[in-house]
């Protein structure tokens, strides 16, 4: 089975595959910022959260609803800032994977990936990481949202997480795309072999 990737290549291939799933898995994940209200955990990712009050009419109460799910709508995304990270953020970690999977299918096809292509792969992981690093910038302006601060003793505000502390899966989102930028771009440079010139 023929390569089209150098030793280097190969490298490059698999980390951008786990700099891909970090990503992505963080960007699924519905623990991007941790909290409690009514005395339950409450977390939130951009566009899910786990955990959040619902009305029983049995006991004329609300009561805490222990589960994880996508919010009903687009627009019921707590803040602008947050719909805004969600869609750079999804977009950013669709090019990572995308990068990801020519790469591997590099390790298999030849003359798949030239240095040319090498090169023009890196600068997209270059811009899913920043897109994805702009996603992340703008997640703490939506700190203020109702939501939040019903969440973080009402002391939350942007760039303040009152009682609240950032989850994992922002650092594995952040991480993968910082990974993606510097490691995986300077990798693509030397990830594909020189093309054979053929005498016509």
């Amino acid at each position: 089975m023929a390569s089209s990737l150098t030793c280097t290549g190969v490298i490059w291939a698999l980390l951008s595959l786990l700099c891909a799933a970090a990503s992505c898995i963080g960007f699924f994940m519905p623990y991007w910022l941790l909290g409690t209200q009514m005395d339950k955990p409450v977390s939130f990712g951009t566009f899910r959260r786990c955990s959040y009050p619902v009305r029983d009419e049995e006991r004329q109460a609300t009561v805490m609803l222990e589960q994880c799910g996508r919010y009903a709508s687009f627009n019921g995304i707590p803040s602008l800032e947050w719909r805004i990270c969600t869609v750079v953020t999804g977009v950013g970690c669709g090019l990572l994977l995308l990068v990801a999977l020519t790469a591997l299918m590099g390790c298999c096809i030849s003359d798949l990936i030239s240095r040319t292509i090498g090169r023009v792969a890196g600068g997209i992981q270059f811009v899913g990481g920043l897109l994805i690093g702009s996603g992340c910038a703008l997640y703490p302006l939506g700190w203020d949202s109702e939501e939040v601060q019903q969440t973080c003793n009402n002391s939350s505000d942007q760039f303040q997480l009152g009682s609240c502390q950032i989850g994992w899966a922002y650092y594995c989102t952040g991480a993968g795309a910082a990974a993606a930028m510097l490691l995986c771009t300077w990798l693509s440079c030397f990830a594909g072999k020189r093309q054979k010139q053929y005498p016509y």
